[in-house]
């Protein structure tokens, strides 16, 4: 059965009752099996390459499905998860210091500040363990202790060590096992790989997803592709800001054409604020780059004592420096969870005790760290994050300071998933960061690619079986009227994209697009702010469809009519997403309402009123969407205010 909204606009997640041990295992059970020589009649369309995507469509061609899979780059080698620096996160307890799998389902659901399903996190902490023995099977090369242990790391918000991790290149190391698995499919031919297409819209046949129109980004030509279900593991929506960590490729597109179709869309204000990123330097830059999170081990974060002390660093005193969060959160220290470490940093530079050019940074320092442990065994651990920092800033970090600022990172929203991941139109399924499911409120740091993995690797092999025994699936064929009506649909947006014959150039409506959500609905937002934030967006998105230069045409490669698709994308999403933390007045996790905190300033949530999942139907461009609601329910972990004191 398909998750449907009821009457009252409630959603039914079809989570699994009982001891939360064992729902997993008893809804695996519970489902019809697909037999192996029927997997052979059913057709899966894999949209995105990325640790989702790449693990998913190894696992269900391993297991006998005919799979087809679209990559946006010239090779999956490319997606947007090689960018993972850090780690990844698994309940092992290899270091024996009191962690288990209900200790790291606890920290996610804290993490999340009570916003996301006990049932979906329960099990990506249950599988995140077998997620580690199939990467080291695949020769992911993890870090290891001397005697040959796989080493583990701090990351922030936990207590103890549970990060498994390849230097600072973590997500590039599990990219190339998925890719080595996908590969080898693709080898046997149980795969067939489109590289270089753009998913453009999702086709519909009775209700039911049944394939996709892309355009080929090399020629230019639209091409239509049937299945018996659709799996979208496109990534998140965070390049709405313009600057972020994001890859430039990154885009919400996919996600966006889904959920024009019926697909709901859940809790779009859910934006990460990465506190260690390489603060902006000038109009010049067209992203950010992350300081993997694994750095606040060893780097202690400090602003002066003093207001605007312009001192070089090293010749700023102990004595004269505020190590802000080691003072305001003494139990976890520089480890706090992102969304608390991010709004700190600002309130300090808010209050004029930022450092450098601008005054919106503040220091990560690894004096104390060289002089314990000594600079080879820093070097050892994050050798290619110092690298990669110098090669930016120019500034040696063995020697002085960084200096990191909060950016736009991760998105916890996305397209509402039940249970199964599926989304609300049967057979779309919703992998990865695409759905909103595991993360709440606020990811905690080495999560994202365990949810990938796991998605892909341990979840949807199963569920996906239910959705080809539920329904009757008639075989289509992409001469069918529903397939030329959505690529005539796409083909018409691109026709009108070319046609405007502007003169403003596609990255400045980008760029001012990105300056509104920030400042209007960044880390910190108002009644106020949100409300103009509305009114500036749809100026600019009416602006864009009037005074638009597109150069080029549609007939070849052209960068910049991909570009300006993808941001005619984002100026419809973004009122979506600001009207969504428009309705949330309470504060929880990366979202913050400034009209909702303590008196210390920490987010204040309103649990009788904002426990749910906001799922959005839409209803037209520049139409409010129709709200649905998923009641949360917490059996284990009982909603408290958080505090890392």
């Amino acid at each position: 059965m398909t998750p449907q909204a009821s009457d009252a606009g409630r959603l039914d997640s079809k989570a699994p009752g009982g001891p939360i041990e064992t729902r997993w295992d008893r809804h695996r059970f519970d489902m019809k099996l697909v037999n192996p020589a029927n997997k052979r009649k059913f057709h899966v369309l894999v949209v995105g390459t990325g640790l989702a995507g790449a693990s998913a469509a190894a696992s269900l061609a391993e297991l006998g499905y005919r799979v087809s899979v679209f990559c946006i780059q010239d090779s999956p080698r490319r997606a947007h998860s090689i960018a993972a620096q850090g780690g990844i996160n698994a309940a092992k307890n290899y270091p024996n210091d009191g962690d288990s799998i209900y200790r790291l389902f606890y920290d996610t659901i804290k993490g999340g500040d009570f916003r996301a399903r006990e049932s979906n996190v329960y099990r990506l902490a249950q599988v995140s363990n077998n997620i580690i023995d199939q990467c080291a099977a695949q020769g992911v090369p993890f870090a290891r202790e001397y005697g040959g242990h796989l080493s583990n790391r701090s990351f922030g918000g936990a207590q103890v060590s549970r990060t498994f991790y390849a230097r600072g290149q973590t997500g590039q190391q599990l990219l190339l096992g998925a890719y080595s698995a996908m590969m080898r499919q693709v080898g046997l031919g149980k795969i067939k790989m489109f590289p270089r297409r753009e998913m453009l819209d999702l086709v519909k046949v009775e209700g039911v997803a049944r394939g996709i129109v892309c355009r080929n980004l090399v020629t230019g030509e639209y091409e239509r592709y049937a299945g018996d279900a659709v799996v979208l593991a496109t990534g998140g929506y965070g390049n709405v800001f313009y600057l972020s960590t994001n890859a430039k490729a990154c885009n919400v597109t996919a996600s966006w054409r889904a959920h024009k179709h019926g697909a709901f869309f859940a809790n779009p204000c859910y934006t990460q604020i990465h506190p260690t990123c390489i603060p902006v330097s000038g109009d010049h830059q067209s992203k950010l780059t992350l300081m993997s999170e694994s750095l606040r081990n060893d780097g202690r974060v400090w602003v002066p004592l003093e207001k605007g002390d312009t001192r070089k660093p090293n010749d700023i005193p102990e004595e004269e420096r505020d190590y802000y969060l080691e003072r305001r959160y003494p139990a976890f220290g520089n480890l706090v969870p992102r969304d608390v470490a991010s709004r700190a940093a600002k309130e300090r530079c808010d209050a004029g005790y930022g450092v450098g050019a601008t005054g919106f940074a503040v220091y990560l320092d690894f004096r104390d760290a060289i002089a314990r442990d000594g600079e080879d065994a820093i070097r050892a651990r994050y050798g290619n994050l110092f690298q990669m920092y110098e090669r930016i800033t120019g500034e040696d970090p063995y020697r002085v300071p960084m200096r990191i600022y909060p950016a736009s990172h991760y998105t916890m929203g996305g397209l509402w998933v039940d249970y199964n991941l599926e989304s609300t139109i049967p057979g779309l399924f919703v992998l990865g960061e695409a759905n909103f499911s595991d993360h709440g409120a606020n990811r905690l740091g080495a999560s994202a690619l365990m949810q990938g993995l796991a998605d892909g690797y341990f979840v949807i092999p199963y569920t996906i079986g239910g959705h080809f025994n539920a329904r009757a699936l008639p075989a289509v064929s992409t001469d069918a009227p529903q397939f030329q009506a959505s690529e005539t649909m796409a083909r018409e947006r691109t026709d009108k994209l070319l046609a405007v014959g502007g003169k403003r150039s596609i990255n400045s409506f980008h760029r001012a697009l990105g300056e509104i959500v920030w400042n209007k609905c960044g880390m910190a937002r108002n009644e106020q702010g949100l409300t103009s934030a509305i009114e500036d967006i749809r100026a600019l998105r009416a602006e864009f469809w009037e005074n638009v230069r597109v150069p080029g045409d549609g007939g070849y490669l052209n960068q910049s009519l991909e570009h300006a698709g993808r941001v005619a994308d984002f100026l419809e999403f973004a009122e979506l997403l600001v009207s969504d933390a428009l309705d949330r007045t309470e504060s929880c996790g990366g979202h913050f309402r400034e009209e909702s905190q303590t008196e210390e300033g920490e987010a204040a949530r309103k649990d009788d009123e904002f426990s749910y999942v906001a799922a959005w139907e839409f209803q037209g461009v520049g139409e409010k969407a129709k709200l649905h609601k998923e009641e949360l329910t917490f059996e284990y972990v009982k909603p408290s205010q958080r505090s890392y004191k």
